[in-house]
């Protein structure tokens, strides 16, 4: 957090290196979040750019209560439930880069089945209702706390921790077994 800190004066007074260490440091992680609240890799990309433009203009007048990545990822799930309400009447695709995550294992069939895993697992995730779905990216993705959840969605903690638990709780029943404890 200190160097979250050091980074946004720097980033205040003009250093465009600071700029580009955030960005480095937070965008994978901001990207999957996106992916996942918008199930669309190129709108993911296109939120994740949005929130960096919007640091810029709001650096000068802002002061973090919380960290950094709390702070861009919350910024995400606006700017994504903004962009889901828009199309709310749309089926959007599926993620398709679930092999990526499973390369590094080295057999082919493990790979296979990773990847055939995960992608069971993003169509899960792809199913909760958005409230649900949004609880859970924030908290496994993001690590944000109950209260920050709440705070974020502006509903109370035990809504929070409903919303996360039912959203688990629907995750176990779609997959039914398919993914090893």
């Amino acid at each position: 957090m200190l160097e979250d800190r050091r980074l946004l004066w720097r980033l205040r007074h003009g250093d465009k290196d600071a700029l580009r260490r955030i960005y480095e440091k937070y965008e994978g992680d901001l990207l999957t979040l996106a992916a996942h609240l918008l199930r669309d890799p190129a709108t993911a990309e296109d939120v994740v750019q949005d929130v960096f433009i919007g640091l810029v203009r709001t650096v000068p007048k802002l002061h973090l209560r919380r960290t950094l990545r709390a702070y861009l990822a919350t910024a995400v799930a606006n700017r994504a439930r903004d962009h889901f309400r828009k199309r709310s009447r749309e089926r959007l695709a599926p993620i398709e880069d679930a092999g990526q995550m499973a390369a590094d294992t080295g057999e082919p069939v493990q790979i296979v089945g990773a990847a055939e895993l995960v992608h069971k697992l993003r169509a899960a995730v792809a199913e909760l209702p958005y409230e649900q779905r949004e609880v859970v990216m924030l908290r496994v993705y993001a690590g944000l706390k109950f209260r920050e959840i709440a705070a974020h969605q502006n509903i109370s903690i035990k809504t929070a921790l409903s919303r996360y638990q039912y959203g688990l709780d629907k995750l176990r029943s779609m997959l039914n077994g398919e993914v090893p404890k």
